[in-house]
């Protein structure tokens, strides 16, 4: 793998982890949003990602000289959430005829601690990139060219 398909790679974490900050935060804006422009309550989103697998990754160096299908995290798609939780509130203005709320799935717990595993991830990607970059520098200066 060269410099600019690790980098590439890199890249490709930090663009996939900062869609998942954005739907998280999404999540947990719309936690108790129980009216949407489509109707109904806010439906939790979660991104599906995709890599590649070492062995498919490998095969494809083999057949291919310059390794140009390195990619990284793909985000494959994103889904929306078909569970809510019912909630007991007579007073709220989108009750049933039993004072029922329906809610967003939405638990603020879970959504913060993937909150704070996604800013990690991306912060790896980050330091990936960092140090791939002090390498070009380094390799530059042992050449001549810098």
């Amino acid at each position: 793998m060269n410099f600019e398909q690790a980098m590439r790679v890199a890249a490709s974490g930090m663009s996939a982890q900062r869609l998942r900050l954005n739907l998280l935060s999404a999540n947990l804006a719309n936690a108790d949003t129980t009216r949407t422009e489509s109707g109904g309550p806010y439906r939790r989103k979660d991104p599906v990602f995709r890599a590649e697998s070492f062995a498919d990754v490998f095969e494809e160096a083999i057949n291919d000289s310059e390794r140009e299908n390195v990619r990284g995290v793909q985000v494959e798609r994103v889904l929306d959430s078909d569970r809510f939780r019912e909630v007991y509130d007579p007073q709220h203005p989108d009750a049933d005829a039993e004072g029922y709320v329906t809610m967003p799935d939405v638990n603020v717990i879970e959504e913060m601690t993937d909150l704070l595993q996604s800013t990690r991830t991306y912060e790896a990607n980050v330091q990936a990139v960092k140090a791939l970059k002090a390498m070009a520098r380094e390799a530059l200066n042992i050449t001549g060219g810098g």
